[in-house]
């Protein structure tokens, strides 16, 4: 790291505790705490300072989080990192809450992005949880929500902006085209993520889905980042005209299925009822028979009776 760049985390690490610092940090809690998914300046604030204050780090990979935390200018020993990793997850929870009973303040960093979601931490919270421990989230950089929030799909149909976070699909070709045509007629925005060696297979499963928008997040917050909307049917050929696509990770988000222009009320049953009931008995039942608002089906039924 340059002089400036340590100089300025150095600065970083000073306005963290003045930010941060007047807050009630207590010990023997678990703090999960979200990392960059790819720039080194996405970290926030409470995580810088929570981060230097913990006794100890649990991750994903020591290495990687040691990394990280003298690029921050965080000093660390060896053994105050603690790895906790979906191999190992179930046993090393049990250290982790001895050390919380002990009065330890844990901080638990997965390599990026935060924990728990498709990355090891789930099994670790639910077991201090269990153990009647607390568990304080320190919110931060999330491919998930970075790929939502330039998919630009509030005007798709989408369910008040509803969406699935579907993770990684199955590896099997088979049961990955089951879950592709399921996904067929969903109402609400899903996301979907991918490594690289396997991003060719998940753009053909999802060339099946025809014209349906497709948002295309590679190397988010990186160098190379890369952000594209196309139809599903059209992601193998872009995949195809550039070798370099090939390379890094995948965030995907697949609009909601369009839904169907609606032609407004069905005059049908409320010209029958209008036929033997008076007006707003007959807009009742037209509204309990076909879940049309009664406000419309009122308005209409005043322009067939001038009829």
């Amino acid at each position: 790291m340059t002089s400036t760049f340590a100089s300025a985390y150095s600065s970083a690490l000073r306005a963290a505790f003045e930010a941060a610092g007047h807050q009630n940090y207590p010990p023997g809690a678990l703090y999960v705490v979200a990392t960059p998914i790819g720039n080194l300046a996405d970290i926030t604030l409470r995580a810088l300072h929570v981060l230097g204050l913990a006794d100890t780090i649990a991750c994903e990979d020591t290495r990687h989080t040691q990394a990280l935390l003298r690029a921050y200018g965080i000093d660390k020993s060896s053994a105050q990192l603690l790895a906790v990793h979906q191999h190992n997850e179930a046993e090393a929870a049990q250290t982790v809450i001895d050390r919380l009973r002990q009065g330890q303040r844990v901080a638990y960093a997965s390599d990026a992005g935060t924990p728990a979601i498709s990355d090891p931490g789930a099994r670790l919270v639910a077991a201090v949880r269990l153990a009647s421990l607390p568990v304080v989230p320190l919110p931060g950089a999330s491919s998930v929500t970075a790929a939502l929030s330039v998919a630009g799909i509030a005007d798709d149909g989408a369910q008040h902006g509803a969406f699935v976070f579907v993770g990684f699909l199955s590896s099997k070709a088979t049961e990955r085209a089951t879950a592709v045509e399921a996904l067929r007629g969903e109402a609400r925005a899903v996301v979907l993520l991918e490594a690289p060696h396997r991003i060719e297979a998940l753009a053909s499963a999802l060339a099946a889905l025809g014209t349906r928008a497709l948002t295309i997040g590679r190397e988010l917050t990186k160098q190379f980042e890369e952000i594209t909307t196309l139809s599903a049917e059209g992601f193998p050929a872009w995949l195809s005209q550039d070798a370099n696509r090939l390379r890094g990770e995948f965030v995907l988000v697949l609009h909601p299925a369009p839904t169907e222009a609606h032609s407004g009320p069905d005059t049908r049953v409320l010209k029958l009822l209008l036929e033997q009931l008076p007006l707003k008995t007959a807009v009742k039942l037209a509204a309990d028979i076909t879940g049309e608002p009664r406000n419309a089906l009122y308005e209409l039924a005043l322009g067939l009776k001038e009829v």
